[in-house]
């Protein structure tokens, strides 16, 4: 670390890339290639450019400078918010803290918790449960042959797979999916003046429901302990602690919405990238056993379901070693994983769709370090069982029209695309 000044020109001014602000909604409402084009053109900065208004951000494009931030905990801390704009304080008092908003020690307590929860056996159920639920939507596309694949499977395995992971009856799950979506739509959206100041409002409804009906199932589970994720962590006792009904209600908030919402949109994206890729399709159909591990981190890859994260920073850093660009205690930087994916000091021709592309070292479940994606084996199994079933029974499934994107800065997210088989 150094506190020393940095050069005048070490840090590019916001607005000195032409065709690029960050924090400009209309950035977001661009086309993706026209996006890449501006993130390629930031990658190739001397540091990275900042954006906003005083105090602004510095924007983390590079490969290398995500990884850095997100094994350096101690420097960039997510304490106080990795979302925009940050959570209220009274908001967290109410609710409870989202692990993604965390740092140790607190954060590496309430992982143990949850990681303890995740025994071998409810390992295998979950992994059992996925292939049933699979079978189930694709036996329903069948014959329902539903036109839109967001609503009829994208969305519907990682929620009925997470409700069951969980516990969650069966009467509540349709209102539990209208609360997520409730919850979750605007995160990182541009909206009138009017919505901003009715939504949030919305949203707070919506998770206090999800909360309050999951601290109901914890205190039920702590008398009576079944089978499920919600007895394993209200049960698990790590160095005397277990989960309290508010950490379980925000870990229930997190798991939905950052478990529906990033397999969903992946699973799209895949179906239209194979669908736009016919050379690629034909490979993975060719030989689904030696190529969909490696399709399914291309389209992690390539579609990247979370665009970005904030962090803080602690103190004083340089990033990239004692002659880097000097970062200051105090300001915040934001983790561009779709640009670190496409990164070409990592990335071959990084704009290409390449199933067989290795090694593959993409971000897209994160950069490493104590905030890597709990949920990162789930995610995979849940796309592989799902792609497996749906190409061997239906090998002629595919989209018929681009995807309908909903705009947005934080996540990479698909309202519906129409397909067939």
């Amino acid at each position: 670390m150094d506190t020393t000044a940095p050069e005048a020109d070490s840090i590019p001014e916001a607005g000195t890339t032409p065709g690029a602000d960050l924090a400009d909604p209309a950035f977001w409402r661009l086309p993706d290639h026209a996006r890449a084009a501006a993130f390629a053109e930031l990658r190739r900065l001397p540091a990275p450019a900042r954006f906003g208004d005083a105090p602004g951000f510095h924007a983390l494009v590079r490969h290398a400078d995500v990884v850095e931030a997100s094994r350096n905990p101690a420097v960039f801390l997510s304490g106080p918010g990795v979302t925009t704009p940050e959570p209220a304080r009274w908001v967290r008092l109410l609710f409870g803290d989202s692990m993604v908003n965390l740092d140790d020690p607190r954060h590496a307590q309430l992982r143990r918790i949850v990681s303890r929860a995740f025994t071998p056996r409810l390992i295998a159920r979950v992994e059992d449960d996925i292939r049933r639920v699979a079978t189930d939507l694709v036996d329903r596309v069948e014959r329902e042959r539903p036109e839109d694949f967001v609503n009829a499977v994208a969305a519907e395995l990682p929620f009925q797979v997470i409700c069951n992971m969980m516990g969650i009856p069966e009467e509540p799950r349709r209102a539990v999916l209208d609360q997520v979506d409730h919850a979750s739509e605007h995160t990182g959206v541009q909206r009138p003046l009017r919505q901003r100041i009715r939504m949030p409002g919305r949203g707070l409804r919506a998770l206090a429901r999800m909360q309050g009906m999951v601290a109901d199932l914890g205190r039920e589970r702590r008398r009576r302990p079944t089978d499920d994720l919600i007895s394993a962590l209200v049960t698990a006792d790590v160095d005397g602690r277990r989960l309290t009904g508010r950490e379980l209600g925000a870990f229930f908030s997190l798991l939905l919405v950052a478990g529906v919402e990033t397999t969903r949109n992946a699973l799209a994206h895949g179906l239209h990238l194979l669908s736009t890729h016919p050379e690629q399709r034909a490979l993975l159909l060719g030989d689904l056993d030696g190529h969909l591990g490696g399709a399914v981190d291309e389209i992690v890859r390539h579609s990247t379901p979370i665009i970005q994260f904030r962090r803080t920073l602690a103190v004083d850093h340089r990033l990239g070693g004692p002659d880097g660009p000097l970062l200051r205690a105090g300001e915040k930087a934001v983790l561009y994983y779709g640009s670190a994916n496409r990164d070409e000091s990592v990335f071959t021709d990084p704009e290409a769709f390449d199933i067989t592309r290795s090694p593959n070292p993409h971000l897209g479940f994160g950069g490493g370090g104590p905030h890597y994606c709990l949920g990162a084996h789930l995610a995979r199994q849940e796309m592989k069982v799902l792609y497996r079933e749906l190409f061997t029974r239906l090998p002629g499934a595919r989209s018929t029209g681009g995807p309908e994107f909903v705009p947005s800065s934080f996540d990479h997210r698909i309202r519906s695309l129409r397909f067939t088989f």
